[in-house]
């Protein structure tokens, strides 16, 4: 069986990941930025998602205020959004058309925003000095 394109991608970054089923990965990739990112074929599109924090009782709307303003300013591949209670970084790109320097962006922006907006999002988290989830 041919080794589909995301794979390849995965394995041409080298980036530790795990495959939980057909058309689903997890990354785990603690070097990479890339801890607890799942990567899901649903086709037409290949989704990724994270985990970023639970969201506070106490000061969403402050939260929330903040993530739009990251969504619109500094979120380069995807948007934050909320998933019941979880506050969630998410793209999705068509499998179909999706090339290699495509997918490593999304990646690399995930990246990016896990470790710069970390400083900014921290402070709204119950218990304030946890690590991420």
């Amino acid at each position: 069986m041919a080794v589909n394109k995301i794979e390849q991608y995965l394995i041409d970054l080298m980036v530790t990941y795990k495959e939980l089923a057909d058309n689903l990965w997890l990354l785990d990739d603690e070097e990479y930025g890339m801890e607890g990112v799942v990567i899901m074929h649903a086709d037409p599109l290949v989704i990724f998602r994270v985990l970023v924090m639970e969201a506070p009782k106490d000061t969403r709307l402050e939260l929330f205020t903040k993530l739009l303003e990251l969504n619109a300013s500094d979120v380069v591949h995807g948007a934050y959004a909320l998933e019941d209670d979880t506050v969630i970084l998410i793209d999705t790109l068509e499998y179909a058309t999706m090339d290699y320097e495509e997918f490593r962006a999304t990646l690399d922006a995930f990246s990016l925003a896990l470790s710069q907006h970390y400083p900014l999002l921290s402070p709204y988290r119950e218990g304030h000095g946890e690590d991420r989830t």
